[in-house]
């Protein structure tokens, strides 16, 4: 087998076992999904009450590192040696809200908020890392394949022990059934959409969702096209029933983001040729 072939057969192997773990995700809570669906689908429809996320959004703003070549990246150092304490006290005073209290675009942004900020703290613990799949913290035998943080409870809330993925595939995908829930969460992956300069919060939800999903879109590592074919991201694999179930709906989605160069190019696209993700760490490296 050549060298070409055999890097060939690895990327396909390592695709096919993303996709075995993502599509094993949201079960990962096991028997204790349904229950942590049954809380947290509780919320308070005309709640006045917000949380305080002005100390993450200070994090944010001074940790996070736009690149000129539109991908935000994290000074992990300089994080982990000023900004862990803060980021600890902000993700300990998540954990002692009583989240059903909140409306719904307040308890959206408080789960976005704490999955972001968790990650950035189990990365920092780690760091320095080459991919966040270096780090594993157990949580499933699957685990020792795939690598990551995701299926460890690391959080608290409502009384209740969570993962990552209890918080992106039963309460985040599972609750609010919006595909811009994959523009929220930050996987800490060059491949991943952006991290923002800034907190969510439920005020701002909507415009930062959509300007999440711009960004991502019309991004290469998002969608393009090249020599008339379509390559996308991977997630728009992983997650294909979040876009319709089809090609055609990935792509139907993707064109209400386009800009209009994108757009022009993605004319009588109905399919994806390729997918693709980059796992490397998002580290800015200052």
């Amino acid at each position: 087998m050549s060298t070409a072939q055999h890097r060939s057969t690895r990327r396909r192997f390592a695709a096919l076992v993303a996709s075995i773990a993502v599509a094993l995700g949201a079960a990962s809570s096991g028997a204790t999904a349904a229950g942590i669906e049954e809380t947290f689908k509780r919320h308070a429809p005309v709640s006045k009450v917000t949380v305080d996320h002005a100390p993450f959004d200070m994090i944010l703003k001074t940790y996070v590192v736009p690149g000129k070549d539109g991908l935000n990246r994290v000074a992990y150092a300089r994080l982990k040696a000023k900004g862990q304490a803060a980021l600890r006290a902000y993700i300990r005073s998540l954990e002692k809200v009583d989240v059903t209290k909140l409306a719904r675009k307040e308890q959206f942004a408080f789960w976005a908020n704490l999955y972001n900020a968790r990650t950035l703290d189990i990365v920092v613990e780690k760091y320095p890392v080459a991919s966040i799949k270096d780090i594993n913290l157990g949580g499933s035998l699957l685990t020792i394949v795939t690598g990551g943080p995701w299926k460890a409870k690391v959080v608290k809330v409502n009384g209740l022990a969570l993962s990552l993925d209890d918080i992106e595939h039963v309460i985040l995908r599972g609750l609010f059934k919006d595909p811009r829930v994959h523009y929220a969460v930050n996987c800490a992956s060059v491949g991943c959409p952006n991290l923002l300069t800034e907190a969510f919060t439920g005020a701002k939800l909507e415009a930062q969702l959509d300007a999440g999903a711009r960004a991502y879109v019309n991004h290469p590592r998002g969608i393009k096209v090249v020599g008339g074919k379509v390559v996308a991201s991977s997630i728009y694999k992983w997650f294909i029933k979040d876009f319709g179930g089809t090609e055609a709906g990935v792509l139907a989605h993707v064109r209400k983001y386009a800009a209009p160069q994108l757009a022009d190019r993605l004319k009588g696209k109905s399919s994806v040729s390729e997918y693709a993700y980059d796992w490397s760490l998002n580290d800015a490296k200052l």
